[in-house]
């Protein structure tokens, strides 16, 4: 089937509440279990596309949902063409803003656009990004929260299961002198040569991130992430400048300019765009263009099963960010080999819901 005979016929957007295996506290909150809406995009040639979005707060699933379905009169019958559809919606929702759920709903209606093409054409989507089908290396951040020096030590050995050689600590303890002890604790439980990344979760004022920065200058961290403000540039730059360690931001970048205006401040030393947050399969590409073109590494934040292959289309990946919390929502789950994710050989995203699963998390 040719790509271009796709149009859209309709969609469907379901709220559903996933357990998790390991929940997670960070130092500004924390994820007890898992929200998301599952979309279906319908094409008149009878392919579906999938894509999925997590949301922080349970509250804002059932508004997703009736947004998603408000969108559907907008784009039915349009050619399954994710720029152009990008571009008609934002077109539309321009007054009511461009971040927030207008971005996710897009997002998830793009991710499903892909997995249409990709399916049409007989592809993984990698190899319709242009990409080379890989395994791609990851690191697990599907633990290690806000729980003490002993739990952490204990649950980081726990977490390199699967050959995982890299992790990811929540930090944001209420003093610096306990986050260079959980630090500590957590590099002295994992084998030499072990990358730990860390989190503040934007827990931190400009001042105290610098002032903890450099507290832990020197205990081997591979990146710390978001210690103030995503949206403060100048800050984070200021940060990046006064500490050793590299600093990583970007999974609350809502869209490719964020990013622009990130370089241009010199806000951080990696990046790490959200595939739905920023915008989609679509916009995160453009995100990788904007790495490529300043030599900027470049990393994934969770949908581990899309941003696999966004990964292997982007010139500068990074490290991928391993997170299970869709797995109980899912027919096949994420393959793990090593430490490293293996896309599957079936076209499209390779994503397909367990129904069964899916019919016994459905929220209202």
């Amino acid at each position: 089937m040719a790509t271009a005979d796709l149009r859209v016929r309709g969609l469907r957007a379901r709220a559903v509440m996933a357990p998790l295996r390991r929940r997670l506290a960070t130092a500004t909150g924390g994820v007890t279990q898992a929200p998301l809406v599952l979309l279906d995009l319908e094409t008149e040639e009878g392919l579906t596309g999938v894509g999925y979005v997590f949301l922080p707060h349970a509250a804002a699933m059932k508004p997703l949902v009736v947004l998603l379905e408000e969108m559907l009169p907008l784009i039915k019958g349009m050619e399954v063409a994710p720029v152009a559809i990008e571009q008609s919606l934002r077109k539309r929702f321009t007054l009511l803003g461009g971040t927030g759920l207008v971005t996710l709903a897009i997002a998830a209606i793009d991710i499903a656009c892909w997995d249409a093409l990709a399916k049409a054409a007989g592809l993984p989507l990698v190899r319709l990004l242009g990409g080379e089908k890989r395994r791609v290396r990851a690191y697990n951040s599907t633990g290690l929260g806000i729980m003490g020096p002993e739990r952490a030590a204990r649950e980081a050995v726990e977490l390199l299961e699967f050959g995982f050689t890299a992790i990811k600590l929540r930090l944001g303890y209420p003093t610096p002198a306990e986050d260079v002890a959980v630090t500590r604790a957590v590099m002295k439980a994992v084998p030499r040569g072990t990358i730990v990344m860390s989190d503040y979760n934007q827990a931190l004022s400009v001042p105290e991130a610098i002032r903890r920065g450099q507290a832990l200058d020197g205990e081997d961290l591979y990146w710390i992430e978001e210690p103030t403000r995503a949206d403060d540039f100048e800050g984070n730059a200021a940060i990046a400048r006064a500490v050793e360690t590299p600093v990583q931001i970007g999974e609350n970048f809502w869209s490719e300019r964020d990013f622009q205006k990130a370089l241009a401040a010199g806000s951080c030393d990696y990046a790490m765009p959200d595939v739905t947050k920023i915008g989609g399969v679509t916009a995160w590409m453009r995100a990788a263009a904007l790495a490529e073109a300043h030599g900027m590494p470049l990393s994934s934040h969770l949908f581990a099963e899309v941003s696999a292959h966004l990964m292997c289309a982007a010139p500068t990946a990074h490290f991928l960010e391993y997170m299970d919390w869709a797995d109980p929502v899912l027919a096949e789950p994420c393959r793990i080999e090593d430490g490293h994710i293996v896309i599957p050989d079936r076209p499209g995203n390779g994503m397909a819901w367990d129904e069964a699963r899916v019919a016994k998390l459905l929220v209202g």
